[in-house]
């Protein structure tokens, strides 16, 4: 038995924030039901190359973009622009526990699938809506893409190169970070209203924005501004409040060095050959190396050069001081570490025999993630869904 055995997520959401948001909740053991258009489903069907390639190497029509938030999903297509559709839907939401939607603001109105529509027929359920900006201020009616989210919300302000640096300018995250965050928060919201409908016995409306989540998620940085009033700027690798944490080069490539407290970069020094560090004034606490940063760090890169990243990691970790190699994509999966922990796995899938997914990272003991079944094909479902929620396998 799963930790969400029983329960039934209508997911109506296309493309990363609201599909995140249902797989955890799938991944869980909740019953997800997909909700696509007929013929063109998610927009992230098509987001590629690349594609799922099937056992002669030749690519299906599942795009790998599809394929990362859509594991244990089932789906259906219904076309709920029209009256059949909509009705099909109210009868599904009338079983429904949770739904989860990502239109702009009021879209789901015309057709009678907002939530104080689908209240009225389901006091229980919980509506889940997912927006650039929220239901309210004026930038409610827009449109909001990560992209662009990441750089209102202040994250590329403190991402890339630092202003003296060549090719310094503002950055994104190498993923779609702010919609990944914000499917963890609609997943973590959906399951605290959840909780409370067992004291309440009523469902509840979850507004969530990605501004509103991008701008939480600047943590430390966010304080950093609002404890001095100064709005932090890009440092490249380098932290804001903690030296040396960050990258350093080597005989042979880069390495991470991530020293959080004195201690380790007492250890530090003594690994690099020079412990006079340690005692210098300007970089005996953290707070001196930070105020000292641009005088510590060539320091430190003009030792770093003379071994190979291999050399410094084994030495290092000897000496218990915090520090990595910077791995491609390939190193990660190849990785040890990686593999010990099962982060790899592989499910059946229609076209191409298997498809390998990233693993959940959440390890339950007594009621552990369960991978039931690959993300599905474009309304591979809709017969069994309607069979098993409705007792009936018309469609409309």
């Amino acid at each position: 038995m799963s930790a969400l055995s029983g329960l039934k997520v209508l997911d109506l959401s296309r493309v990363l924030a609201g599909p995140w948001a249902g797989q955890m909740l799938a991944d869980l053991g909740a019953d997800v039901v997909k909700v696509e258009r007929p013929e063109v489903g998610d927009d992230t069907r098509a987001w590629g190359p690349p594609y799922l390639r099937d056992a002669e190497g030749r690519d299906t029509s599942e795009a790998a973009y599809f394929l990362s938030a859509n594991r244990n999903k089932r789906s259906i297509t219904i076309d709920f622009t029209q009256p059949e559709g909509q009705q099909q839907v109210r009868e599904l939401v009338a079983k429904a526990d949770v739904l989860i939607e990502n239109f702009k603001v009021g879209g789901l109105a015309a057709y009678g699938l907002d939530y104080a529509s689908l209240q009225q027929l389901n006091p229980r359920l919980i509506y889940c809506s997912i927006t650039g900006f929220g239901q309210t201020g004026p930038y409610a009616k827009r449109a909001g893409y990560d992209f662009m989210i990441q750089a209102m919300g202040g994250l590329m302000s403190v991402t890339g190169k630092a202003a003296d640096e060549e090719g310094a300018g503002p950055v994104k995250v190498g993923v779609a970070l702010t919609d990944i965050l914000t499917g963890l928060y609609a997943s973590n919201a959906v399951l605290a209203a959840l909780n409370e409908r067992e004291r309440s016995g009523l469902g509840q409306y979850i507004d969530l924005a990605l501004l509103d989540v991008q701008v939480a998620c600047l943590g430390n940085q966010a304080l950093n501004y609002l404890a001095t009033g100064v709005a932090p700027q890009r440092l490249g690798n380098a932290h804001p409040n903690i030296v040396p944490y960050q990258d350093f080069p080597t005989a042979d490539g880069d390495f991470i060095l991530t020293v959080g407290n004195d201690g380790q970069f007492r250890r530090f020094c003594d690994v690099a050959g020079h412990p006079e560090w340690a005692s210098d004034a300007r970089f005996a606490s953290n707070a001196q190396r930070v105020a000292h940063r641009a005088e510590l760090i060539p320091l430190i890169r003009q030792a770093t050069v003379f071994r190979t990243t291999a050399e410094w990691i084994a030495a290092l970790e000897q000496a218990g001081v915090p520090c990595g190699p910077i791995n491609d994509l390939a190193q990660v999966f190849a990785d040890a570490q990686i593999q010990a922990r099962g982060v790899q796995i592989s499910l059946p899938h229609a076209l191409s025999g298997e498809v390998a997914l990233v693993a959940n990272p959440i390890r339950l003991s007594r009621t552990p993630v369960e991978y039931r079944s690959a993300p599905p094909l474009l309304g591979e479902h809709s017969a069994e869904v309607l069979r098993d929620w409705l007792g009936s396998s018309t469609t409309r």
